[in-house]
C-alpha cells in the first residue's frame, strides 16, 4: 500500500495543543490505562424498512461490536485500480484500521481531509488502513464505484477504498454508520483483534469544534507502542449505512 503524497501532517494537530508527539503521548498516557476488555456487546439486528432507514439517516451512532471482536474475512474490489483486496493482504502489519465511509455523507465530508492526513501519517509508521463503502447505489448512486474512484483520486487516498456491493462485509463487521472506525491489533499468528471502535474526535459538522483526530490517534499511538487501549470509547456518529431497499438486518 504505497502512500500517496498529501499535505504535510503535524501530529500535534490531532490533539489539543501539545507541541510534539512525545508531549502528546505523555500528556494523555492515562488514556492508555491498563484496562481489561469490557463486556461483549451483542449485535442487535432488527427488521427496518429501507424507506425508514433513509428517513432516519441524519444521525446514527456506531454500536453493537466491542473489543475482542475478530476481524472478519473479506474480498472486495478497489474501483480506482480494479485490484481485489482481502484481509490476508494486511496480515504482515501490526495493526489495521478499517473505516466505513462514503462519498455523500456530510459527517464524512467534515472529516475527509483530516482522515487522509491521519492515515498517511500513521501508514508511514506501520499502520495498515483500508476504507470501505457499503451504501446502496440504488438509493445513492453518487456512492457508486465510478464516483468512489474519482473521490480517491481527487483526495489522494493513501489507502485502498473498496466497494462492498453485497453489503455482506458491513454486516459481518456490524457497521451501521459512516464514518465508522474499527482499529485492530495483530498478536503474532492470531487473527486481528478489535481494540478500538469509536469516534475520530468530538467534532461534528455543526458543533464548531475543531477537527483534531484526538480519540482515534490516541488509540493508534497506544497500539503501535504496545500499550493497551482504554476501554472508555465514545461511539462514532454519522449517517446510517444506506441498505439496499427491502434489506432485513
Amino acid at each position: 500500500m504505497a502512500a500517496a503524497a498529501t499535505v504535510p501532517f503535524s501530529a500535534s494537530r490531532f490533539l489539543h495543543r501539545p507541541s510534539s508527539l512525545a508531549e502528546l503521548r505523555a500528556r494523555f498516557a492515562s488514556t492508555c490505562a491498563l484496562s481489561k476488555v469490557g463486556p461483549q456487546l451483542l449485535l442487535r439486528r432488527g427488521s427496518v424498512p429501507a424507506r425508514e432507514l433513509v428517513i432516519r439517516a441524519a444521525r446514527t451512532e456506531s454500536k453493537g461490536v466491542s473489543s475482542g471482536f475478530r476481524a472478519p474475512q473479506f474480498q472486495l474490489e478497489e474501483p480506482l485500480t480494479g485490484k481485489m483486496w482481502s484481509l490476508e493482504d494486511f496480515e504482515s502489519y501490526p495493526a489495521l484500521l478499517v473505516m466505513f465511509i462514503c462519498n455523500h455523507c456530510p459527517f464524512v465530508k467534515h472529516l475527509k481531509k483530516d482522515i487522509v492526513k491521519l492515515a498517511d501519517f500513521y501508514m508511514k509508521k506501520g499502520l495498515a488502513v483500508v476504507a470501505i463503502s457499503s451504501n446502496s447505489i440504488t438509493t445513492h448512486p453518487q456512492d457508486g464505484p465510478k464516483f468512489m474512484a474519482e473521490e480517491a483520486k481527487v483526495f489522494g487516498y493513501p489507502f485502498p477504498y473498496l466497494y462492498d456491493e453485497s453489503q455482506d462485509v458491513a454486516r459481518d463487521f456490524g457497521a451501521v454508520c459512516t464514518p465508522e472506525f474499527f482499529l485492530f491489533k495483530k498478536d503474532g499468528r492470531r487473527p486481528f483483534e478489535l481494540v478500538y471502535h469509536g469516534q475520530f474526535d468530538d467534532s461534528r459538522p455543526s458543533n464548531n469544534m475543531p477537527v483534531t483526530g484526538r480519540d482515534l490517534s490516541l488509540a493508534i499511538d497506544c497500539v503501535l507502542s504496545g500499550q493497551p487501549v482504554s476501554s472508555l470509547q465514545k461511539p462514532s456518529v454519522g449517517c446510517s449505512i444506506k441498505w439496499h431497499p427491502g434489506t432485513k438486518l
